[in-house]
């Protein structure tokens, strides 16, 4: 099982974002993952850092660790964009980047920026076509493509990426209607957010059904989930840490109650083998204490070697 931490570029430092990722790197993390919003969502006052220059700036300062986003939003750029800007950072990191993409959600910062917030129907529409965009420029010199919302005419795409046949590609969301059938169609990877923790299984088999509608093997298809983690050495910090994390996610949104990880090593590890028994693949953890580097290193050293081999 492939262990991540989402690090949300929210509040750090450029010194102290730099030194987390790479204690990341340096402990062996799989991968480190960063937020997409011009500001963090209900936050407005708090600093942030762009999503893909965060990264792009990062991937060098590092040996092994992947890099991706939960998710871009598709919004904010042209997919033919996306296509050569993941490319490049595909070349410049040696081959470790990992798409992550979806429909954008969060309305306040569209409106914020004066940019066109459209339907949750139209949102899934451009997801589709642009997922279908970036796997033709992925695959081939030269695209063409004719969308309701994007086109290309002959585009060339030169260099091909590192990563063949293509970066991988992560759906996140839990839509039953537009989401989970363009992660059947298109991705390598179906990411379980948070606030869909309560219902994986629901949603699992959703996914399963759409990938079977097509003719798609859903065992072709990893399954990935984001989760909370609550990590502590010994057990009688767990209450204080909890606490910390209850105040800090806060609401059903971040699925603390619901699918939270808390406990000591030997617990998380208990829990992260019975999550790849209901066939889950990678989990990507929000730390209670924002990835402060002594529990990146406890996680490292006493999680990780223990799930290497499911």
């Amino acid at each position: 099982m492939e262990i991540g931490v989402y690090i949300p570029q929210v509040g750090f430092t450029w010194d102290e974002l730099r030194a987390r990722v790479q204690v990341c790197d340096a402990a062996g993390i799989h991968s480190v993952w960063f937020m997409d919003h011009l500001y963090p969502p209900a936050l407005p006052g708090v600093p942030s850092f762009e999503a893909w220059t965060t990264a792009a700036a990062l991937a060098p300062l590092t040996q092994r660790l992947r890099f991706g986003h939960l998710v871009l939003c598709n919004a904010f750029r042209h997919p033919a964009l996306l296509a050569k800007m993941a490319i490049t950072l595909d070349h410049a990191s040696g081959g470790r980047l990992t798409i992550g993409l979806g429909s954008g959600s969060y309305a306040p910062e569209f409106d914020a920026f004066g940019l066109p917030f459209a339907s949750a129907r139209e949102r899934g529409e451009r997801l589709g076509e642009s997922l279908a965009v970036l796997t033709q420029l992925f695959a081939a010199e030269r695209s063409t493509f004719d969308g309701r919302y994007y086109a290309l005419r002959d585009a060339p795409s030169l260099p091909r990426p590192v990563q063949q046949p293509r970066p991988p590609l992560h759906v996140g969301g839990a839509g039953e209607r537009y989401t989970l059938p363009l992660a059947a169609r298109y991705a390598d990877a179906w990411n379980c957010p948070t606030y869909a923790l309560a219902s994986f299984e629901r949603k699992l088999a959703a996914l399963h059904a759409a990938c079977l509608r097509i003719g798609r093997d859903p065992a072709t298809l990893a399954v990935t989930q984001e989760a909370v983690l609550v990590l502590v050495e010994r057990g009688e910090d767990l209450d204080a840490a909890r606490a910390l994390a209850e105040r800090r996610f806060a609401g059903p949104g971040w699925g603390l109650a619901a699918g939270g990880y808390c406990g000591t090593p030997e617990a998380i590890v208990a829990r992260l083998r019975a999550c790849a028994a209901r066939g889950v693949r990678s989990v990507i953890f929000f730390l209670h204490d924002r990835a402060e580097p002594a529990t990146l290193q406890l996680l490292a050293r006493e999680v990780l070697p223990q799930v290497a081999d499911l």
